[in-house]
Order: structure tokens, then C-alpha cells, then sequence
């Protein structure tokens, strides 16, 4: 058996909690690979919405096991909400989830510390989330991070004493605002205690273990690929790999086993916070799409910057990932748009440039070249009447320019608003 990979291919966003419900049913895992708490997969059925910051995706189909793979960085309080909340609507998280003991752990001084590297960039703020993701993973590589497995050993309060001591000394008099370390610590450790009342295992031991049994896997990433930290827009990126090859190390699987790779994507582009994007629209056409398709971030509220699809980025991200098959979502947002844009390639200095460049001071100098196509009405009998022609030849020009298929278009939020053009079946 292989490793099917869903990913992100802009810049977060685009739907990938949605996918993994959709396509869960024909797998018997779910990992999460890399990211933390700064994800917010949103999963609507039955008329109610739910947001998942650390837990995969699967946890709400019966019969499957979740994993929080060791690339994963972990919140304890985050986590201890979101299974908390997932209680109350009776989902056996004990049965269903299992986590890491590699993944490594949040303090509540990596948030206090990812507040002071923000405010010591003044205007050249990255864009946080303020979440601790950065500072963790900076721990991680240097080598002085604490992970899961660490809460096990009788040496934990002392190892966590040491790193908050270094960490509040590089704050020094800094004080982030409506952050109280002595109350969120406190809450921090009750929710290790338990934290330790899950499943805490080597998951890459047990993930293979599984493959060889014949299990099924399907590894969810978190962000989005034109994030990721080497091939991103840098520095304007998050601090783990969101590509394919991610899902190896994030969750200690080897190359050969990775099988199909799914590239999610929306039918327009959005970005959170700061960074280049080209194909912004910083009007009231993008105000509208804005607001037509709720971008606000599930994790943070922030509003989403809006803009038309950008092949090149899309080209790229596909390549260096691998995509076999593609999803495309919010496709019902457009029908407020008479006349929508497709970027096919960019322009600099009077020279046409068809691949991405990806360095933030480089695409500053860019322009987008456009192609112009129609858009289409509301689509409330889609599932019934198929793609509209105006519809139907906008996922034919993106597919003949990435020569790639386009499998699923979403058309709403719920499960049920998805509709498989190819008529793959992906409930079996």
C-alpha cells in the first residue's frame, strides 16, 4: 500500500479540511504531517460548521485512526479545546487519535517570544499568527526543543524551566500586549496533564507498521505550498515544509511509499497577511469576493486579500510537489463576477515570463499578464445539471495549461457540495 498526499497549492486556505472528509471514507488513516495551530481546516455537514487546528481532518468519520505525525507542533491548550469541543458532539477521541511522540511542544513563551520578533520588525512584519509556530520550530532545529515524549519523563519540569528561562531572557523588559505568562502557564499545564491521557507513540513505527498490513493512508498538510519555508515566498513563509516530500519526514515515511498526491485549490486566489501576490485585487471587486466567500481566517478572523488565479504559481507549486490530480473549491464564489481574470504569465522590464519567481524583492518588479473568460451563474442545481459551459471551459483551460486533471469541484461549504466531474468515485 502507498501514501496518498493532500496538499495546499497557495497560500493556505483553500479547503483541504473539506477534501480530507470528502475523501476519508476510502482510507483508514489520517496524518497530519507538519504545521500547528496556526491551521484552521473548516468542515461543515449536518448544518454545522467545525474548525480544526491540530486534529486531522478524519476524526469525524467512524472507524478511522487520526495521527498527529512528529512535524506537527502541538499547542497542549489548543488541542485540549478542540477535544473538548469534539467531546460535546461525541466523538471517541481515545478510539481515534493518536499523537506523536516526536511532535514537538508549544511553550507559553513561544508565543510570547513570536509576539517580540514581530514587533522588533516594525513595518516589515511577516504577518504572524502569533501562535508560537515559528519560535517553536526554531527550537526544534537548534536543537532545544521539548517534544510530547518529553512530558513522559520525570525530568519534564526541569527541562521546561531551562528553556523558558532562556527564552525570557532573550524577551527581556518586552511585554506583549494581553498576555499574562503566569495564567496562560497555568492552563498550559493542566492541559499537559492531559495531554498524557492520549495515545503518545512512534508514529513512524506504527504508520509503517500499518503500511504493511495493507492499510490505507492519507497524509493532510496544513498552509498552503507557496508557504513553504525553502520554496515560498520568503521571508514571507511559514516555518515547516508544506510540499509532498514533507509528508516523509513529518511522518518518517519513506519516498517510495508515497502514492497519489492531491493539490487543492481555490477557483481564485487568497492570501492572509503580509507577502507579495500579483494578482491582488485591492478594489471593490475584490472587497466582493471577499466577503462572498467569507474569507476571514478560522484561525486568527483575519480577512483574506483577494485575487484571480494565478496558473504560474499554480504550475509551480504542482511541480514541485508532484500533484497527480487536482480539486478545485469555492467555485460558486465567481458568480458575482461578470468578467473574471486568469494570470497566465507575468511581465518585467518589457520581457514575458511564464515560470514563478518565487523571492519577494524579485516579484515586486512583476506585472501579471491576464486572459479574460466568462463567468457563470449560481450553481444550486450542479449536482444535477453539471458544470455550466462557461464553468466547464474555465476547468478546461486551467487543466490544459497545468495538463493536469481536474477531478472535484466544491461548490459550497458542506460535503455534500462536491461534485466529481470525472466520476471518480472517492466515497469507496
Amino acid at each position: 500500500m502507498a501514501v496518498d498526499v493532500l496538499l495546499g497549492l497557495q497560500w493556505g486556505d483553500e479547503g483541504k479540511g473539506k477534501i480530507v472528509d470528502v475523501l476519508s471514507p476510502r482510507y483508514d488513516i489520517i496524518a497530519r504531517f507538519q504545521g500547528g495551530p496556526n491551521a484552521g481546516h473548516t468542515l461543515e455537514f449536518e448544518g454545522i460548521k467545525h474548525v480544526l487546528h491540530t486534529i486531522p481532518s478524519g476524526i469525524f468519520r467512524k472507524n478511522l485512526t487520526n495521527v498527529i505525525g512528529n512535524g506537527v507542533v502541538i499547542d497542549p491548550i489548543v488541542l485540549d479545546k478542540e477535544i473538548s469541543s469534539l467531546k460535546e458532539k461525541r466523538v471517541e477521541i481515545n478510539q481515534q487519535l493518536i499523537v506523536s511522540d516526536k511532535a514537538h511542544l508549544i511553550l507559553p513563551t513561544h508565543k510570547y517570544l513570536d509576539a517580540y520578533y514581530e514587533h522588533l520588525k516594525g513595518d516589515k512584519k511577516i504577518g504572524s499568527t502569533l501562535k508560537g509556530i515559528g519560535p517553536t520550530y526554531t527550537d526544534k532545529y537548534a536543537r532545544n526543543g521539548m517534544r510530547v515524549g518529553d512530558i513522559l519523563h520525570q525530568d519534564f519540569s526541569a527541562k521546561y524551566q531551562k528553556l523558558k528561562e532562556k527564552h525570557l531572557q532573550i524577551i527581556g523588559d518586552f511585554k506583549a500586549p494581553g498576555f499574562s505568562l503566569e495564567d496562560t502557564e497555568s492552563l498550559w499545564f493542566k492541559s499537559i496533564d492531559r495531554l498524557k491521557k492520549l495515545p503518545i507513540k512512534d508514529t513512524a513505527l506504527y504508520l509503517n507498521t500499518a503500511l504493511n498490513a495493507g492499510k490505507k493512508i492519507l497524509a493532510e498538510g496544513a498552509q498552503g505550498a507557496l508557504l513553504d519555508v525553502d520554496f515560498g515566498s520568503y521571508p514571507y513563509v511559514t516555518s515547516s515544509s508544506t510540499l509532498s516530500a514533507g509528508a516523509c519526514v513529518g511522518l518518517g515515511i519513506a519516498p517510495k511509499h508515497i502514492g497519489e498526491v492531491y493539490g487543492i485549490f481555490k477557483a481564485y486566489c487568497t492570501r492572509v497577511g503580509s507577502g507579495p501576490f500579483l494578482t491582488e485585487l485591492t478594489g471593490k471587486q475584490g472587497e466582493a469576493i471577499q466577503n462572498e466567500g467569507h474569507e476571514f481566517g478560522a484561525t486568527t478572523g483575519r480577512p483574506r486579500r483577494c485575487g484571480w488565479l494565478d496558473l504560474v504559481a499554480l504550475k509551480y507549486t504542482c511541480m514541485l510537489s508532484g500533484v497527480d490530480r487536482l480539486m478545485m473549491m469555492k467555485a460558486d464564489v465567481l458568480h458575482i463576477v461578470e468578467e473574471l481574470k486568469i494570470c497566465t504569465s507575468y511581465s518585467k522590464d518589457g520581457q514575458k515570463i511564464e515560470h514563478f519567481i518565487s523571492s519577494s524583492d524579485q516579484s515586486v518588479e512583476l506585472s501579471p499578464n491576464y486572459e479574460v473568460v466568462s463567468s457563470w451563474g449560481k450553481l444550486d442545481h450542479i449536482k444535477t445539471t453539471g458544470l455550466p459551459a462557461t464553468l466547464e471551459a474555465y476547468v478546461q483551460k486551467i487543466e490544459a495549461y497545468l495538463n493536469l486533471p481536474i477531478d472535484i469541484v466544491s461548490f459550497g461549504p458542506d460535503r455534500e457540495e462536491t461534485l466529481s466531474i470525472k466520476k471518480v468515485d472517492y466515497s469507496l
